[in-house]
């Protein structure tokens, strides 16, 4: 494998209230995907605790740099000698009752390179469970998009609602990305209905990478999310797929196929519209 290839992995789980259980399933997926060669490693949102109430989350808020969750995924990342996309966490808000979720990306080395707090809330009434959530009672909105560099390309970063929203995606490309890292817990009625869908559609449009890490199953508060964690390459194909329950997928990145899609099939220099 040339130094344009690498292997990369999404890690799928069912969350709890319990964080030390939580922590170490999710220490057991990524030693399993480090020891399939995965070098890129995308946790799901959440991944460390999903509480009986919305409102339990800002139990765990950290402030920036300090707190066991970030020293947890900084030396999962140094032990395992991967790069590590650490779903979300609740850190500090500028509103002292609510937390960003926030999104860190740790290099083989334990240090933090990169942090993204999720833009858009899921605020949302699904008639046919009577479910509701509102995100925006306990979640301050971020603002900032985010690439970073990386051996296994520019990666872009959003998280779980964002996917609805293309023109963040397109914010993501004009800063270079050639891979999204997409965090998730979609719920199951809409996971159903447009997952897949809008996950493929994000990596076409943008003739990108897609490593999507997913919730999936039932928790004890009584959600159901959708899973089906997922790879896309550019061209929009399912690399690999894990359908509900913990576990995890791994897939090949290959910047090269990435180039060369965009030369070939140059729909990103087609644009006619500025989406700012």
């Amino acid at each position: 494998m040339n130094d344009r290839k690498s292997r990369v992995a999404a890690i799928q789980m069912a969350t709890g209230p319990n964080v030390s259980a939580n922590l170490l399933e999710a220490e057991r997926l990524v030693a399993e995907a480090a020891r399939d060669g995965a070098g890129l490693i995308v946790l799901p949102e959440n991944f460390a605790f999903m509480g009986r109430r919305d409102q339990d989350l800002c139990s765990l808020r950290e402030a920036p740099g300090e707190g066991p969750l970030q020293q947890f995924l900084g030396q999962l990342a140094q032990q395992y000698g991967v790069w590590l996309v650490g779903g979300t966490i609740p850190l500090e808000a500028n509103d002292n009752s609510k937390v960003r979720a926030a999104c860190l990306v740790f290099d083989e080395q334990g240090r933090q390179v990169a942090r993204y707090d999720k833009i858009h809330l899921f605020d949302v009434q699904l008639v046919e469970t009577g479910e509701r959530y509102v995100e925006s009672e306990n979640i301050e909105p971020g603002d900032q998009v985010v690439v970073v560099d990386s051996p296994f390309g520019r990666l872009g970063l959003a998280v779980c609602y964002d996917l609805r929203f293309p023109e963040l995606f397109r914010m993501l490309l004009d800063r270079g990305m050639e891979v999204i890292c997409l965090p998730a817990s979609f719920t199951a009625i809409t996971g159903r209905a447009h997952w897949e869908t809008l996950v493929r559609a994000r990596a076409i449009e943008n003739l990108s990478y897609m490593v999507a890490a997913a919730q999936g199953g039932f928790h004890i508060n009584g959600r159901e999310t959708h899973g089906h964690s997922m790879i896309v390459d550019p061209w929009g194909t399912v690399l690999a797929q894990v359908p509900r329950g913990t576990g995890f997928v791994t897939g090949e990145l290959d910047l090269d196929y990435l180039g060369n899609t965009r030369r070939n099939f140059p729909t990103i220099r087609h644009r006619r519209l500025n989406c700012r």
